[in-house]
């Protein structure tokens, strides 16, 4: 348990899918601009990822490793992600039709969202490291909690950015900086905050 708690703690801050490696950020950027379209982009993501993570490590481990099928994985964990976004489109449509209007194509856009597949390959490499590594992933329950402290990761930095980015429309922003460009810096300065608990063990 101590060992699935420190993951769950590190992919929210240490192993951060934004901050640390950069993934998910087209979405992460475009739908940014709001805090309440974002947090609803960020419960989706974060949704998919706690689904799709430990579905992928019992396909992995019961299925392909055993059957010596790793080199079908790739394949088979967009499969699993597809089918999940493609779950969560339609009951945000049937339950929040205005959220699904507001993400507009970026709902969709999950299924190919980097960091959800970047969830699942890190996984994926993770459960051939030996099991006092820190970063290993040896059960069910490690899987689980890998994948909600990534969504986690995801949904905070994507909601802090939203409302960072409220904030400066009040702001005297110089001109060749409005728009994307103080966003880039802002996510810079963000991702170098999130450094400092790169040596975060517990």
């Amino acid at each position: 348990m101590e060992h699935a708690l420190s993951l769950f703690v590190r992919s929210i801050f240490a192993d951060n899918m934004i901050f640390a490696y950069f993934l998910g950020m087209c979405s992460y950027l475009a739908v940014s601009k709001n805090v309440k379209t974002s947090a609803g982009l960020g419960v989706a993501v974060t949704f998919v990822l706690i689904v799709t993570l430990p579905v992928n490590y019992l396909l992995q481990t019961l299925v392909l490793e055993p059957l010596h099928l790793s080199y079908l994985s790739f394949i088979l964990f967009i499969a699993v992600i597809a089918a999940i976004v493609q779950l969560v489109e339609m009951i945000v449509e049937k339950y929040s039709p205005s959220l699904y209007a507001s993400l507009g194509i970026f709902l969709p856009l999950i299924a190919v969202n980097c960091a959800i597949m970047g969830g699942s390959l890190f996984m994926q490499q993770r459960i051939g490291l030996p099991a006092v590594d820190p970063k290993a992933i040896t059960s069910l329950l490690d899987a689980f909690m890998y994948a909600l402290g990534s969504g986690i990761g995801w949904f905070l930095a994507i909601v802090c950015l939203a409302g960072i980015r409220e904030k400066m429309e009040y702001n005297d922003v110089p001109k060749p900086l409005q728009g994307l460009g103080i966003t880039f810096i802002t996510v810079g300065l963000m991702a170098l905050a999130f450094m400092c608990f790169s040596g975060l063990e517990i």
